[in-house]
């Protein structure tokens, strides 16, 4: 069977806030009923951004990571409801009941990844249910899928063998796997976000001038391991990604031309700018 699934390109998110706007677009003073409830003005957000910067300066990147229900396949929060107040469809969306949450503030802890929000004029709980009103009416997206301006946000739906697939082929992610939860929500270049770096540009001096060094050779070695190898571009800055944060000593090997080999050691606690590396 065919079930609906979220992917999520961290790369490609500018924090537009544009799904964020779109989402409250389309549920604020308007009931989906069987679904939900209208979505209070303010408050809620269904669809939130986490920010985080990396590096310093002049190496920065700022990472934007939506996260919004997961739609699990094996949901806490379906598990800690009773008597359908929490349910999947068969096409993979959790929905909360809008007339059997009523009351049911517990609910707001039943999810993990702190998706589900309180509406206190209604008196429920709420989360994204996915824009299903639109799909069943056989719409091809969401609202927060159809808004986003650098297609950072794909909607798939598939059945289980050809998403496996998908997943392979992207190297799709996850958020928390240790949570167990099999969401339907896929992240790619999730790295960018839970993960760090190692930055900074090498230079050479010649007949009294300090110069670029396109082209330098950098390894990078954790112990006796080679991490990886990288040129340094045209203004001598290199860069090694997907790192995990707190890993300990690194050491960068620099070889250009007939200079001599320099090693310089990196306690990557996060993202590093080493600075200029001067031959």
């Amino acid at each position: 069977m065919e079930k609906w699934n979220l992917v999520i390109d961290v790369a490609k998110c500018e924090e537009c806030n544009n799904c964020f706007l779109s989402c409250k677009d389309e549920h604020v003073d308007n009931d989906f009923l069987p679904y939900s409830v209208a979505q209070p003005k303010h408050g809620h957000r269904w669809i939130d951004i986490l920010i985080k910067e990396r590096g310093q300066c002049p190496d920065i990147e700022v990472a934007n990571l939506p996260i919004t229900c997961m739609h699990c396949d094996d949901a806490p929060c379906i598990e800690k409801a009773s008597n359908g107040v929490i349910y999947k469809m068969s096409n993979g969306i959790v929905i909360i009941d809008p007339v059997k949450a009523k009351g049911k503030k517990e609910l707001l802890n039943a999810c993990p990844y702190g998706a589900i929000w309180w509406n206190e004029e209604k008196s429920v709980a709420q989360k994204c249910t996915l824009c299903v009103h639109l799909l069943a009416k056989g719409w091809k997206q969401p609202r927060c899928v159809q808004s986003c301006p650098t297609g950072a946000m794909r909607i798939v739906k598939t059945d289980d063998a050809q998403m496996d697939q998908m997943i392979k082929e992207e190297n799709l992610e996850v958020l928390h796997p240790e949570y167990k939860t099999q969401p339907r929500v896929y992240y790619k270049n999730l790295y960018r976000y839970l993960r760090c770096f190692i930055a900074g540009d090498v230079a050479f001096k010649k007949d009294g001038l300090i110069d670029c060094a396109e082209g330098a050779s950098i390894i990078l070695f954790k112990g006796s391991q080679k991490i990886g190898e990288v040129l340094t571009d045209n203004y001598g800055d290199f860069k090694f990604d997907n790192l995990e944060e707190n890993s300990g000593k690194y050491i960068l090997e620099i070889a250009f031309k007939n200079y001599e080999k320099r090693r310089v050691e990196v306690d990557l606690t996060t993202s590093k700018n080493v600075g200029t590396i001067l031959l």
